[in-house]
């Protein structure tokens, strides 16, 4: 039986991959720095493997994964996070010895995960941007203060997810924010704030030789936090204009592997914007798979074979969803959590999947709920909350 090694199991992404190749007959190893993962309790889960933090212990990290590559025969490895996709780049040419490692180099990779970078490029082939204000010295934002377009968003450069990301609403609460932020993420960009006309993320994935292999488009329908965060509720669609947007940002780059890219719709012209790019799996990855684009089981095929079907159509109007707890942290902090559409309260609708939640798969419930526990002892945990 061929075998795959995944890491990151605490989140949602990760079990959905987990799902995907184990319902294809594939062995999975779920790698995490603590056994209280959620993935780890998947049925799909043939291994499960605990290693040093890849952001603290960099160094043992690599030493544990290729002490696993050499202990089994993979086929692929998979990493889920940002954190660990660096690393893992950094050896790519040691990882490659042992097996198949489907992404692009660590250069690359920083580059798409630079918000200003990538801005900068995109604008330069004439992706539509939010007007963009790149700070390199402090005194540039007291500058500029007087002629921003407020509101406007103060976002780190680094994709860091919606972690000090924040709306200054006036001249006076600039300054005071920036810095707030600059301490953090250190000289963050300025962008006019969009009027919300929806937000949507193309998924895509490409073949070594940058041929699009498979895509996937998606709404926001919920977000926790409310104002901005993780989606906790999308629905696959199809928007070919933006389609054609990514497509075109993610071929002048020379992409391998699987990312997303992230538009907002300008309400006031309808244009839709570039935001970001995700260079690895994605949150939603199950709402790709449940409307038929397996992109995990398809990077499989690429990074085994060299390449795979063309998959460029799938159902649409399917929604799913973040119940545990995203959905639930949405309602509770929502005001207007009782007039929701489609409600909080309505769990058994056909045409909605879940990314925890499976009658079939029903053990990852109890991981996600016993994943607290890390918290007692798991610094990286304790850090990433501490940012929101």
């Amino acid at each position: 039986m061929d075998r795959v090694l995944i890491t990151d199991g605490h989140w949602r992404k990760t079990l959905a991959a987990t799902r995907a190749l184990g319902e294809k007959g594939i062995a999975v190893t779920v790698g995490e720095t603590s056994i209280f993962a959620t993935s780890l309790f998947s049925k799909y889960c043939a291994r499960r493997l605990v290693y040093p933090s890849p952001k603290r212990k960099p160094d043992e990290f690599i030493y544990a994964i290729i002490a696993e590559l050499t202990r089994f025969k993979y086929r692929a490895i998979f990493p889920m996070e940002e954190t660990t996709m660096l690393v893992l780049s950094q050896h790519k040419e040691k990882i490659e010895e042992y097996t198949n490692l489907p992404i692009l180099n660590y250069e690359m990779l920083n580059l798409a995960r630079n918000k200003a970078r990538i801005i900068k490029h995109a604008q330069s082939i004439g992706i539509p941007c939010p007007k963009t204000y790149f700070i390199e010295r402090i005194k540039e934002v007291e500058q500029v203060s007087s002629s921003l377009p407020y509101p406007v968003i103060i976002k780190p450069q680094i994709s860091s997810g919606s972690f000090g990301i924040r709306r200054v609403d006036s001249k006076e609460k600039l300054m005071t924010d920036y810095l707030q932020i600059h301490s953090k993420f250190p000289y963050p960009i300025i962008q006019e704030y969009i009027p919300d006309g929806g937000a949507f993320g193309v998924s895509l994935l490409f073949n070594r030789r940058s041929q699009l292999r498979a895509i996937f488009t998606h709404k926001r329908l919920r977000e926790y936090p409310v104002k901005g965060g993780p989606s906790t509720l999308r629905k696959g669609m199809r928007r070919y204009d933006i389609e054609d947007l990514a497509l075109e940002l993610m071929k002048s780059l020379l992409w391998y592997g699987v990312a997303m890219v992230e538009f907002r719709i300008d309400k006031r012209d309808g244009i839709p914007k570039l935001m970001e790019i995700n260079p690895r799996f994605w949150g939603s990855l199950q709402l790709a798979i449940s409307s038929g684009v397996n992109f995990p089981y398809l990077l499989y095929e690429i990074a085994c074979k060299g390449d795979t079907e063309r998959v460029f159509e799938y159902k649409t109007g399917i929604k799913c969803r973040w119940l545990l707890f995203g959905d639930v942290l949405h309602f509770l902090s929502n005001q207007k959590r009782f007039s929701l559409d489609p409600g909080f309260f309505k769990f058994f609708d056909k045409n909605t999947s879940y990314d925890i939640c499976s009658t079939a798969d029903i053990k990852p419930i109890f991981g996600r709920i016993l994943s607290g526990i890390t918290l007692l002892y798991d610094q990286d945990m304790r850090k990433l909350l501490k940012k929101r």
